[in-house]
């Protein structure tokens, strides 16, 4: 997120708003979710209010990923506009200092009541850059403890206590495998009135780290309500053996509701990336995610897509 010379300047001129593109990172146990709802503390709710504060004005921001009550972000990337007479006073105020870090450290400043809010970094960024459409895929973690030994307790608001019932992660490895590709996930999701619940499931890996504690990583072109939570529960109700025998596939290629689950509380869930096309590919790829998605369309279909050249 480095800022060229000039390149504000060059926003202003293409249309009187300079785009900021910023990552965020969340311990989303006090939070109501990301949207702002009224009287409600929320993570876009808290950080707007920061925003109207150095800007003098009210400042929508538009995420990659709305995230639930309880969820976690380590890179969380949002975008806003800024009109120029704010721009200006802020190049003022910033100096020889660089505009992006000025605007870092003030946020960072206004933020410092809410520490459970970070901003990692903002600057600004290409008019064609959208946070949320611009995007062409997710990754979320799931974090699970299942060894006889209780869960350490300075943990409890992070990780899954699933203790005393082991986990395989071999088998659910090879489960999570079989899933990938792009299908109709409404087995495993709450479907919104008017959304499409196709999506790409291009990873969904299982690993147990030094510490004891197995992490499912799941990622998408995009993911449906409550899908990562789904599966992980999903996955949790099966024994090795129906796993093994391909009862997720059933479940998946059925495209109906099942009671055969329960969805995982969301404390274990955390957005960690999101990953982007080379600049140049930014409105394509906007415009395309906008567009109503067609029965088994893929990205990559999209004329003039380049593959994903940015990670925040």
């Amino acid at each position: 997120m480095t800022e060229a010379p000039g390149f504000s300047r060059d926003l202003r001129e293409a249309g009187g708003f300079v785009r900021f593109r910023g990552c965020l990172a969340y311990d989303g146990s006090a939070f109501r979710g990301w949207a702002r709802q009224p009287g409600l503390r929320t993570v876009q709710g808290v950080f707007e209010e920061a925003l109207a504060i150095l800007a003098q004005i009210p400042v929508p921001v538009v995420v990659a990923g709305r995230t639930d009550t309880g969820v976690h972000a380590r890179r969380q990337v949002i975008h806003f506009d800024i009109p120029e007479a704010v721009l200006e006073r802020w190049e003022r105020a910033a100096g020889d200092g660089g505009l992006g870090e000025w605007v870092t450290y003030r946020l960072r400043r206004l933020l410092r009541r809410s520490p459970d809010l970070v901003v990692r970094r903002l600057a600004p960024a290409d008019p064609g850059f959208n946070a949320r459409f611009s995007a062409v895929w997710r990754e979320y973690s799931y974090r699970i403890w299942d060894a006889d030994a209780p869960l350490d307790p300075l943990l409890r608001g992070f990780v899954l206590d699933h203790s005393g019932r082991p986990l395989s992660v071999e088998t659910l490895t090879r489960a999570g495998h079989q899933l990938l590709g792009l299908h109709d996930w409404r087995a495993f999701c709450r479907p919104s009135e008017h959304g499409t619940t196709v999506r790409e499931l291009q990873e969904f890996r299982w690993e147990r780290g030094d510490d004891g504690i197995v992490t499912a990583t799941l990622r998408a072109d995009a993911f449906c309500h409550h899908m990562v939570r789904c599966l992980v529960g999903a996955c949790l109700a099966l024994s090795p053996e129906r796993l093994a025998e391909g009862q997720l596939l059933r479940w998946r290629d059925a495209a109906a509701p099942t009671s055969g689950y329960s969805m995982v509380p969301s404390h274990g869930l955390a957005l960690e990336r999101v990953g982007y096309p080379a600049p140049e590919a930014y409105a394509a790829r906007a415009r395309q995610t906008m567009a109503k998605r067609a029965p088994l369309s893929r990205p990559e279909d999209a004329p003039g897509l380049a593959s994903p050249g940015e990670v925040h």
